[in-house]
């Protein structure tokens, strides 16, 4: 391909996902820009203290580490079927790969992209015209505390998964009433509870709301603080039906995950590790008491009212996608995951609760009716939390097989 002709590619993101297609792209010899409005793995900073379910040799590539290899041959890796932690995958691989030389200048980070507009058209203007997808990209960009610029690019791949964009407690996913005035000291996150928080609750009344394995995580750590400071006590509120509130898969080939569920379970139904467990229930009311003076909570679980008096919420309940940087592309959303609809009809066709299980997208389900916009890694699944990084992964693949048009296009090769 003629340099003259060849896309100029931006990627939203600097996470697993966004490194693996800027290598993929400077294999393919593409010009590209990776912009991370943080660091490099910035969620991965916020929750990696917990171990991954998935083994490293799932959350890795051939062509990621030959390119860290090729830095240091010295370099060691984890087993291909060892579990590690988020920090662990940091420094073992993210940081290394994002310090190769392949990507020596593709990389920027603490660089934001506000915004992503089509040059020439609104939103509501050329649809299904071809001279639309001939005028690129334009990225409204802001570089620490620089002022804002404009950058252009043919291509996009919107890689900035879900993180940092969380749902909210009340019933139907609104705010609970009280919460958004509250919502700056509710923890939304996966608190590092096991170490460099675990001073903050020790020994405190705390409410976990949540019926998934982050909740698990958060309650298993925090009964794990009681055996040390027996005042701690754990109120855990999930909305399903449940007595157990993690669905264990039967012969569960990520050992990690069965493990958390197992444990999490019987917290739960033997009101073990000072947790006290409740179904069925979903917030209705949170009180704000002052700074970190609590929170009076009123909740309705299995149809009557409940109120406790707590010192803190942590409330884990999800993520969204943030859809607000591409609004004005023409990008046609599910109704009720938020992902592209494409694949978001594949993924609830499937209907599995089981990651493993989910077959491959392929990539016609990565188009777009916005010309050469892409959304890859989680944020393609939405409100779907069944996503895997070798899934992402193989998206990347698929996707530079769209842009380059071969489709006998390998990047696993030398």
């Amino acid at each position: 391909m003629p340099k003259s002709q060849m896309p100029r590619i931006a990627i939203l993101g600097g996470g697993p996902i966004g490194l693996e297609a800027a290598l993929c792209a400077r294999k393919l010899d593409l010009p590209v820009t990776l912009y991370e409005r943080g660091r490099v793995g910035e969620y991965l900073h916020h929750w990696g203290h917990l171990r991954l379910f998935s083994p490293f040799g799932m959350n890795s590539t051939p062509p990621g580490r030959a390119a860290i290899e090729s830095e240091n041959r010295d370099q060691r890796f984890p087993d291909d079927n060892e579990c590690i932690t988020g920090r662990q995958h940091l420094s073992v691989y993210l940081e290394p790969l994002a310090k190769t030389a392949v990507l020596r200048g593709v990389v920027r980070a603490e660089t934001q992209v506000l915004h992503v507009a089509r040059s020439g058209y609104l939103k509501e203007e050329g649809v299904g015209d071809p001279r639309r997808g001939q005028e690129p990209f334009r990225l409204l960009v802001k570089e620490g505390k620089n002022r804002e610029r404009v950058d252009e690019a043919d291509v996009v791949l919107d890689c900035t998964g879900t993180y940092g964009q969380h749902r909210w407690l009340g019933d139907g996913g609104g705010p609970a009433i009280g919460e958004l005035p509250a919502a700056g000291q509710l923890a939304y996150g996966l608190e590092d509870i096991a170490a460099s928080r675990r001073q903050f609750y020790a020994g405190k009344y705390v409410l976990v709301v949540g019926g998934g394995y982050s909740a698990a995580a958060s309650v298993c750590h925090l009964a794990a603080v009681a055996e040390e400071h027996p005042d701690t006590w754990v109120v855990w509120l999930a909305r399903g039906s449940s007595s157990q509130p993690i669905q264990r898969i039967a012969n569960d080939p990520l050992r990690e995950r069965d493990r958390l569920a197992v444990r999490a379970n019987q917290l739960a139904t033997r009101t073990d590790g000072n947790v006290e467990f409740h179904n069925k229930a979903v917030v209705e009311q949170i009180d704000s008491l002052g700074t970190d003076k609590g929170f009076k909570v009123t909740a309705r679980c299995a149809g009557e009212s409940r109120t406790w008096e707590v010192e803190r919420i942590i409330a884990n309940v999800g993520y969204t996608p943030d859809t607000s940087l591409y609004r004005e592309l023409q990008v046609h959303e599910c109704y009720a995951s938020l992902g592209p609809m494409n694949l978001a009809a594949a993924l609830l066709k499937h209907g599995s609760a089981d990651c493993l299980s989910a077959p491959a997208a392929g990539a016609a389900l990565l188009r777009n009716p916005e010309p050469n916009f892409f959304i890859l890694g989680a944020k393609s699944y939405g409100r779907n939390s069944n996503f895997l990084l070798r899934t992402g992964f193989q998206q990347v693949r698929d996707v530079f097989t769209l842009i380059t048009g071969s489709a006998d296009l390998d990047l696993y090769k030398d």
